[in-house]
């Protein structure tokens, strides 16, 4: 299929291409570098063909036109595209994982028109050693490749474990000292109806309490984020354009309602309430005690079943079950607020931190699409989005990011209903169409990733579909989930790159493997193209 390009600065042939080796696992095997005309001279250590691919030269035959021309935003800017590093880019050390794999994948990206990079700054790392003691230097080092290859930087604030969940690939715990005073204390972290401790993350119930050595977890969180602003104060909003506030595990605003590890839950399971340590339950009882009505108080529901269940196999969550009672309401309004609260606060401490740097604030909402089509939706209930088929639980979330001006970060943006096992009753599209009209009705930027790694073009042209602004928001950005060595091998590689440049234009062009066998193009006319050629021509 033919792809013709408009950069000034990027051209891609996907057909006359040089390879580069290296044998990391975690970066390009044999990457098919784009062909690239500079913008200014330089004198690469490797031989490379330079070929300038013609704006004229046009093949009408190879294509399909369709007269509509989808506009990703309302004023048909483009949408950057970004790329996540690997989980390990910096070692346990302290130092730059594998950093000669790094500057080659890095300047493949760059190649391929991508806009940036995402990592992740892992707390269980930078303060490892311990409290206020932060090591930089590996971030430091990626910074200034990042910035030597003309791209920009994403950074989380990485205040969760990594390990457990999907995708994981490595293991990074919280920092040991902030360990040592879970193993004195373990209902620092959320807990479960059986008991279970989760140590992903630090109890919201103990946002405000000094539990770590006379610091309470948002204060850490907020030294951490200060130490990270004078760090790296001069790249800020020049090479890291944004900073996604972590505020749950996976970085997400959310209780760890459905953990892998231990085989603890499995898909499509509803999960479990995560309000059992003794912060929690305080808390509980203090709201339920408020409202007169002390024994709803004592605990969480009895009725809501275990992680793997279904929702019809529950009292709580089934087509009429506790959920929509008084009581059921009295809880989901506490529980759910409890997380927004939690968000509002560490939100606020990065406002206050990183206003006037220039770097953007986000924040990531999970992609809970299973049992989205019942009543109750469970999944999102016990995750702490009190989200029903007679209540909107997004819309709550989107205006507190508002409120302090923070991109709403969404996941799930690659996937079908049509993908989906029926028994699940899933609606990732559903979902997405929810978050994009709450989005506009809150007045606040969409962001979006995919939740599975993907390399087919059928998921790139879902993406490109949800990145639509024709119903609720369009997508200010992108974030591919995520750089690792198959990202850059082949097709796969081929369908990133044809990927990146359908996201920078107006017109895009959907995939000939689309899965929904469309095998069309939407775009500009192509007379307006060579039109403007000709003018730039005669400029």
């Amino acid at each position: 299929m033919a792809l013709t390009l408009r950069s000034s600065t990027s051209f891609i042939n996907l057909k006359e291409t040089k390879s580069f080796k290296t044998s990391d696992d975690h970066f390009l095997a044999t990457v098919s570098f784009a062909q690239i005309k500079p913008s200014c001279r330089f004198r690469p250590k490797y031989s490379m063909s330079m070929q300038q691919v013609s704006h004229e030269k046009i093949s009408e035959k190879k294509e399909k036109l369709h007269s509509l021309m989808i506009s990703h935003t309302e004023n048909n800017s483009k949408v950057p595209v970004y790329v996540m590093l690997p989980l390990d880019t910096v070692t346990h050390g302290g130092n730059l994982n594998k950093p000669k794999a790094m500057n080659a994948s890095l300047m493949a990206l760059k190649s391929a028109g991508v806009e940036g990079v995402m990592v992740d700054a892992w707390w269980g790392l930078v303060e490892k050693d311990g409290p206020l003691k932060y090591n930089w230097e590996g971030y430091f080092e990626l910074v200034q490749m990042v910035e030597k290859h003309g791209l920009k930087l994403q950074v989380v604030m990485s205040f969760h474990q990594c390990g457990g969940n999907v995708g994981d690939s490595c293991s990074i715990p919280l920092p040991p000292w902030v360990l040592e005073e879970i193993s004195k204390n373990p209902d620092l972290v959320y807990t479960d109806r059986s008991g279970r401790r989760n140590p992903e993350y630090i109890s919201l119930g103990c946002d405000s309490m000094p539990v770590l050595r006379g610091r309470t977890p948002i204060q850490a969180y907020t030294d951490y984020m200060r130490s990270f602003r004078e760090r790296f104060r001069d790249y800020l909003g020049r090479v890291i354009v944004e900073i996604q506030v972590g505020m749950g595990p996976c970085g997400e605003l959310r209780y760890p309602s459905y953990p892998e590890s231990n085989g603890t839950w499995k898909f499509p399971g509803i999960g479990e309430f995560q309000c059992y340590d003794k912060f929690m339950r305080a808390s509980l009882e203090a709201a339920a005690a408020a409202m007169g009505k002390k024994d709803w108080g004592k605990s969480g529901p009895h009725d809501s079943g275990h992680y793997k269940q279904f929702p019809e196999e529950t009292g709580f969550f089934r087509k009429d079950g506790t959920w929509n009672t008084e009581y059921g309401q009295f809880f989901l309004e506490w529980y759910s607020g409890m997380l927004l609260d939690h968000g509002d606060r560490l939100l606020s401490a990065a406002k206050g931190t990183f206003q006037g740097t220039g770097a953007k604030l986000s924040g990531k909402v999970a992609g809970i699409h299973w049992h989205y089509n019942t009543r109750s939706h469970a999944a999102e209930l016990t995750a702490g989005y009190y989200n029903t088929r007679h209540r909107d639980g997004y819309l709550p979330i989107a205006r507190m990011f508002s409120k302090h001006g923070v991109v709403f970060n969404f996941t799930c943006m690659e996937m079908r209903d049509s993908q989906q096992p029926e028994h699940a009753n899933c609606s990732p599209e559903g979902l997405v169409r929810q978050v994009k009209m709450v989005t506009k009705t809150a007045r606040v930027e969409l962001a979006g990733e995919n939740a599975l790694e993907r390399y087919d073009s059928g998921a790139y042209a879902q993406v490109l579909a949800t990145s639509r602004s024709d119903s609720g928001s369009g997508l200010s950005a992108f974030t591919y989930l995520r750089m690792n060595k198959r990202l850059f091998e082949g097709d796969n590689w081929r369908n990133l790159v044809e990927f990146v440049k359908n996201m920078s234009e107006g017109g895009r062009k959907i995939p000939d493997s689309d899965s929904r066998g469309t095998n069309l193009y939407i775009g500009f006319i192509r007379n307006k193209n060579v039109e403007k050629t000709k003018e730039a021509a005669l400029a």
